[in-house]
């Protein structure tokens, strides 16, 4: 199955939630810090935990309970937990914001009912059957028992949303070592799903956290003994502890998604798309566009494209200043530099405010026209800055945005309707997710076909994670007998 919800389904979750707001949840109609200030005072329970110890105990407790329950029941958990998490979107969104200070609140609630309704469920555990002259075959899809995730501060609450679905469709239990700086909201969010799971008639705990989560907790967490599998979403220090421990790993790494616009494309569109693609949440999800390379005949056309659909373009002096703001070091000709993190996820307007430049009107992307080799082309920056280069052919454009990219094989995209190119880059980037003619946001279902992730496993291999990413195979094999045809 492609999506985890058809769309009448959607609109009818969505009509029973309406008709039942305010009436659950803390900090439901609070906005922001409030919300926040009210999930201080929160006590320990509904999954969160004091130690990694309690919080992974609790959990496998929970397992034993869930994986006897039955696969109506955990239906039941997924659309009870489906209908929290929209009831609630927007009041996580508006914490998540005003926790962290990054990206726009708006965004991060597209993003909340993104996972809730796309992310597959256990309808994506259907059982394989195979009958032939020697018998019959099925296979089906087992739980592993206790998974730890790790979850980045950009993404708090759809990664956690996103995550809770497929582990526990999956039949998993789950702990949660989340962000520090994104803990206050993140443990909500646990508790939340928590209420969701114990009102549908789950067991309790089924999901928890840690109540103050640090780097020796995520530790402590990834190489806990009752741990059977790790989901890990972060940068590469943590993917990288994630992949030392003697645990099967599913790491989500970084990425630095290319654009592409050819001769052939409508430069008008491709101009649409990017600025609604790279200025998405102030740039901080990584399938986010982060370069732009233009063929020379078509560049100046996109250029005041993206002008008009709420790009402010940099003069020259004025992207000299901006380098000295965001970046802590400029890297050398085609390499990346460092980023200055107080600047990670901020608006357009206050990088513009910033160097003292006054905009008219909502600007949401800075473009700099910069050379090929210039370090923010190679930079996975996560804010709205847009460099754009231009090319001399598809060829070199292609080359570019795969060295470009530093071949993490995480995402690209190319605006063009010349198929023999769209499909050369695809097979040239090898990109867990690959969009053509539309913002990279596509790639997650959202104006897109297809299932939603937000935890691209691309350093392992995984791509897109699922339930099926958190499954055993297990096949019975029956000799001689049920094939009835």
């Amino acid at each position: 199955m492609s999506s985890g919800l058809s769309d009448e389904q959607v609109q009818a979750i969505i009509a029973r939630v309406r008709a039942r707001l305010g009436a659950s949840g803390s900090g439901a109609g609070l906005r922001g810090e409030q919300a926040l200030a009210a999930a201080e005072q929160a006590e320990l329970g509904d999954g969160i935990f004091a130690t990694v110890d309690e919080a992974v105990a609790a959990a496998a407790d929970a397992f034993d309970a869930f994986v006897s329950a039955g696969l109506e029941t955990r239906h039941r958990i997924i659309a009870a937990v489906r209908e929290a998490m929209l009831a609630h979107a927007e009041t996580l969104a508006e914490m998540a914001h005003a926790e962290t200070g990054l990206g726009r609140a708006a965004d991060k609630v597209v993003k909340n009912r993104l996972v809730t309704t796309r992310s597959p469920g256990p309808e994506d555990l259907e059982p394989q059957a195979v009958t032939g002259d020697e018998g019959m075959m099925v296979t089906e899809f087992a739980p592993f028992g206790v998974v730890a995730s790790i979850t980045p501060t950009t993404n708090p609450t759809s990664t956690i949303i996103n995550n809770t679905i497929a582990i526990v469709s999956a039949g998993n239990a789950l702990v949660f070592n989340v962000h520090p700086n994104a803990k206050r909201v993140s443990a909500e969010n646990i508790r939340l799903i928590n209420r969701a799971i114990a009102a549908a008639g789950g067991p309790t705990d089924l999901v928890t956290g840690v109540a103050e989560p640090t780097i020796d907790s995520a530790k402590a967490l990834m190489n806990h003994p009752a741990v059977r599998l790790l989901l890990v979403t972060g940068g590469p220090a943590v993917v990288a502890e994630a992949l030392r421990t003697d645990k099967r790993a599913v790491t989500a790494g970084p990425g630095n998604p290319p654009a592409v616009v050819d001769h052939t494309a409508d430069v008008e569109q491709a101009a649409r798309d990017i600025v609604r693609g790279a200025s998405f949440d102030n740039n901080v999800i990584c399938t986010d566009e982060k370069t732009t390379i233009v063929l020379r005949p078509v560049a100046d056309q996109l250029v005041r494209g993206l002008a008009r659909h709420g790009a402010y373009v940099l003069a020259e002096h004025e992207l000299r200043r901006l380098e000295r703001v965001i970046f802590t070091e400029v890297g050398a000709p085609g390499r990346p530099g460092r980023i200055n993190p107080r600047w990670i996820g901020k608006d357009a307007a206050a990088l513009l405010a910033e160097i003292g430049v006054r905009a008219d009107g909502d600007v949401r992307l800075l473009v700099a026209q910069v050379p090929n080799e210039h370090s923010l082309v190679w930079t996975e920056q996560m804010m709205p800055v847009m460099p754009v280069t231009a090319v001399g052919d598809v060829d070199r454009a292609i080359r570019l945005a795969v060295d470009s990219e530093h071949r993490f094989r995480h995402t690209a995209s190319i605006h063009s309707t010349n198929v023999e190119v769209i499909t050369r880059m695809a097979r040239a980037m090898n990109c867990s997710i690959f969009v053509a003619n539309g913002p990279t946001f596509a790639g997650l279902g959202e104006g897109g076909e297809g299932f939603c992730s937000f935890s691209i496993a691309t350093p392992t291999g995984d791509g897109m994670t699922r339930p099926r990413t958190f499954s055993r195979e297990r096949r019975i094999t029956l000799v001689g007998a049920l094939r009835i045809v």
